[in-house]
């Protein structure tokens, strides 16, 4: 971290476990995600006359190049957070998430679902059943009368358009499934 890690205690007396439990699991994220410039953490007792049954609330605000990242739960009816060491555990654990998805982020790696070749119906032989697909892209996909998933082969017209699943078969590529696209047909 850049700036000292600054931990206050809210309607509660400072605990030095408590502090070097923080310190802890500060220096942790640190060791996770290195451009942390500022860690601000408060840790506060609900009810400040309360000897059992308080509840602890964790907030840290992590300051990271071009953004801030803010760990707050609202601790109303969640019994764990009786014990100061178990809010302060949650709070951390949220923020290493915060951290991961942040560090995702910057480096790109964002989930993406990949969509399925398509293309359009270029050739039919029913009587030999199979048929070919012209990708977009310009090639030729052969598919078989069984590899036609929604839709009725014999129902196939030249030009429909069509996404499928792409193989290497004996002859060059091939589909192995093949979605009809259209108004009349889901999309697949």
């Amino acid at each position: 971290m850049k700036l000292p890690l600054q931990i206050t205690f809210r309607n509660m007396d400072r605990s030095d476990a408590v502090e070097a439990d923080v310190r802890e699991k500060a220096e942790k994220l640190d060791e996770f995600f290195q451009h942390i410039m500022r860690c601000r953490v408060v840790v506060e007792a609900q009810h400040k006359h309360h000897h059992k049954g308080n509840i602890y609330h964790v907030r840290i605000d992590l300051t990271v190049p071009g953004h801030e990242l803010v760990v707050s739960r609202d601790p109303k009816d969640h019994h764990a957070h009786e014990d100061v060491y178990v809010a302060v555990r949650d709070a951390f654990d949220a923020a290493k998430r915060q951290l991961e998805d942040y560090s995702r982020k910057l480096r790109g790696d964002t989930k993406t679902h990949e969509v399925p070749p398509h293309g359009t119906v270029s050739e039919l032989v029913p009587m030999e059943d199979f048929g070919r697909i012209r990708t977009a892209d310009g090639r030729s996909v052969y598919f078989h009368r069984n590899s036609v998933i929604n839709a009725d082969f014999d129902s196939l017209n030249e030009g429909d358009p069509v996404r499928f699943d792409e193989e290497a078969g004996e002859q060059g590529p091939q589909a192995s499934t093949v979605r009809v696209i259209g108004k009349h047909h889901p999309v697949g």
